[in-house]
This record gives C-alpha cells, structure tokens and sequence, in this order.
C-alpha cells in the first residue's frame, strides 16, 4: 500500500554539544550479564549529561544508555517557538543512537524516529508511563517525512544504526516500530533480511503511540488518517512566514537604494502592496486553501493575489490613464509574487505528491519568472518617467 505524502511532525530529536563527561561509544565485546556492574559503562550514544531531558542511564550489555524525561521544560517550548519561525530550524537535533524511556528491559518495544528535536519532544511527552527504548537515525535534523524523502530516512540508515547500537543484543524481540511517515523511505523486507528485525509501522500522530502499543501493535483507522485541519496549517505558517519576511529585507533595500535615483519614489503604498502580497501567499492561501478554487498551488496564491492587487488598485485609485504603468506592474508583480509563495506550502502540504509538485513547478516557475520581470520592468519606468 502506498502511503500518502503528509507532512506532520513525527518521530525526532536534537544534537546537543559534545563535553568533557559526555561518554564515549562503546566497542567492547557483549558480556554475559545484564544491568550489573560486570557490563560496560561506556555509553552507545554520545550526549550531553547537562541537557535537562535526559534524567539518568541504563546499562545494557552493549553500554549504558541514556534514559530521556517525559516532561517538557521551558528550554524545549522556547526550542520549539523558535523553530517554527525559523530560528535554529537546521540545527536543532539531537545525536543519533539509542535512548530509554522509562525502565525498559530486553523485552520491551523499541521505537525508531529520526534526530530533529521538535518532533522528538512531541513524541517522548506522549510516553509518560510508557517502558521504551528510542532508537534515533541520523536525518540530518529533517523530520521523518521530508528525511524518508530525501533518503536520510531510509533503510541504509535504519540497518547500520541497528549495527552500531548492538540492539540484538540489548532486546530478545525482533519487531521496530517506525512511524508511518516514514516509510516512503524504508525498505521492510531489506531490514529483515539484513539485521532480522521486522518492521512494524505505527500511527501518524504521535498521540496514539501508547494506544497503538497498548493494542498490541494494531492500529485503528483513525490512527491512520490525517485531518488537515485550519489549525495544522496554521501552525505551519510561521515558517513560511519568517522566510519570506528575511527575503523582504532584501527587497525593501532594494527599493530604498532605487530611491536615491528615481523620480517617483518607492512609497507606504508600495511597501502596503508588496506586504499585502506576501501575507496573501504565506498566510491567507494556505489557511483557505481546501475552500479556493483549483488544484494547483501556484494558482491559488495568484488567484487570491489578483483579488488582493484590484481591491488596492481600487482603494488607491490607480485605475486612471495616468497610473497605467503602475496598474499593470503591480497586476504583473503581486499576484505572481503571492502564487510564488503559496507554491512553496506545497512541501507542507497533505494536499501534494513528490510528483504532482514537480509538474506544478515546471508550468508555474517560468510563467511566475516571466510576469515578475515583466512587471518589475514597467514599475521602474513608472517610478523613472513619471
């Protein structure tokens, strides 16, 4: 079964800086006992004994392992603020390697997620109660979804950190649990046939994860369904949001460098129009995106971008012979700009597949490149022959 591209957030973690007492990993050789002082204290995952998240260890035949709190504090919610405006968004991941929730022993499940904080942190709140083990790939900080796309998340990956973390010989079962979201990337029978361990995928939301444990691994139909409501869109649009506004400081240079030369000025009403574009294709096409007529991305942002750009042609009063230029550029350049940046909410979409996007942005690109020199090129004569 083919499962449908979503972007949510899943299964993740954070990399912390590498101190004086973090521990090292291990490479000794198993030994015979189990949690006693004969085994090895060298830890299989490199981490930050300071970070609040982590609360103790565990030793295992393998090494000690990292035991991960279930309580958010306020050094994660202010993480989590900040990510999703962008700040820190690349750098915000954790080791990979494996991690222990609670007091799991060798029969206890073991989940698999990849090394982006936000979502790790979704996931690890949810467990309270839970005895677990974590097994985090390294994603390079991308979350499951957009990492099982990309390859990071991927069955490559999934075998040599099974390897490295020596999890046969820490659990007596043979079952992972991966999210959903990331099995575009991973091959099941390739796991099996390489390290033994069977792949078993667990609910899309993190939520349901103790629900799907409790039911022994069986996932109801609602744990398999994704409601992109108006409220997970929401959530995405500060990204979104926070990347256009840092472009926009380039614009507006722009703009104030052009001033210096022209004869019309770059005014309010042009930093009104040019913000009014933006918030049209950041904000309001991805929160009205179900109800705007059309498949495409790009089309929507431009339709809503051209309603934008009359409603302030009218307001304005630029529709007279002696604003021709400016009427045109502007009805050139707003709504190619907000188509722009609606397209790019297709990465967040659940509306979208790898293949749909690829044929949107070869029809959009060149006719969004087209309308914006266009239409640039008639706003400068404005501005220089008014």
């Amino acid at each position: 079964m083919t499962l449908p591209p979503i972007k949510i957030i899943a299964y993740a973690g954070k990399i912390q800086p590498v101190v004086k007492d973090v521990m090292k990993m291990s490479n000794e050789k198993s030994c015979c006992c189990s949690a006693s002082s004969c085994c090895s204290t060298e830890s299989i995952t490199l981490y930050d004994k300071n970070d609040e998240w982590i609360t103790g260890e565990i030793h295992t035949s393998k090494g000690s392992v990292p035991v991960v709190s279930t309580n958010l504090h306020f050094k994660d919610i202010l993480g989590a603020w900040k990510v999703r405006w962008g700040i820190g968004r690349m750098n915000y991941k954790i080791n990979p390697g494996l991690y222990a929730i609670g007091k799991p022993d060798h029969t206890s499940p073991v989940l698999v997620s990849a090394n982006y904080k936000l979502t790790f942190d979704v996931l690890r709140k949810e467990l309270s109660g839970v005895d677990c083990w974590i097994l985090i790939l390294d994603t390079k900080g991308i979350n499951v979804w957009c990492a099982a796309g990309k390859g990071t998340f991927g069955t490559g990956e999934l075998v040599g950190r099974i390897s490295k973390t020596g999890l046969s010989d820490i659990v007596s079962h043979r079952k992972l649990v991966l999210p959903q979201l990331g099995a575009p990337g991973v091959s099941a029978h390739e796991v099996k046939s390489q390290t033994g361990f069977s792949v078993v995928y667990g609910p899309v939301r993190a939520k349901d994860i103790k629900a799907f444990l409790d039911s022994g691994l069986k996932a109801t139909k609602e744990m398999r369904t994704v409601n992109f409501t108006m409220w997970d869109r929401l959530v995405l649009i500060p990204m979104e949001l926070g990347t256009a506004a840092k472009s926009s400081l380039m614009v507006f240079g722009v703009m104030f460098l052009l001033n210096l030369f022209v004869t019309r000025p770059f005014g309010l009403m042009d930093f009104i129009a040019y913000t009014g574009a933006v918030i049209t294709g950041t904000v309001i096409t991805p929160l009205l995106l179900p109800v705007i007529p059309g498949r495409a991305f790009a089309w929507k942002g431009s339709l809503l971008g051209v309603l934008w750009t009359l409603g302030l042609i009218w307001y304005s009063g630029c529709f007279g012979s002696g604003f021709l230029l400016l009427t045109i550029g502007y009805l050139l350049v707003l709504p190619a700009l907000s188509a722009y940046l609606a397209m790019n909410f297709t990465g967040s979409s659940t509306y979208t597949s790898f293949s749909g996007v690829i044929k949107e942005m070869k029809i959009a690109v060149p006719l969004i490149a087209i309308s914006l020199i266009v239409g640039i090129t008639l706003l400068l004569m404005n501005s220089i022959w008014v």
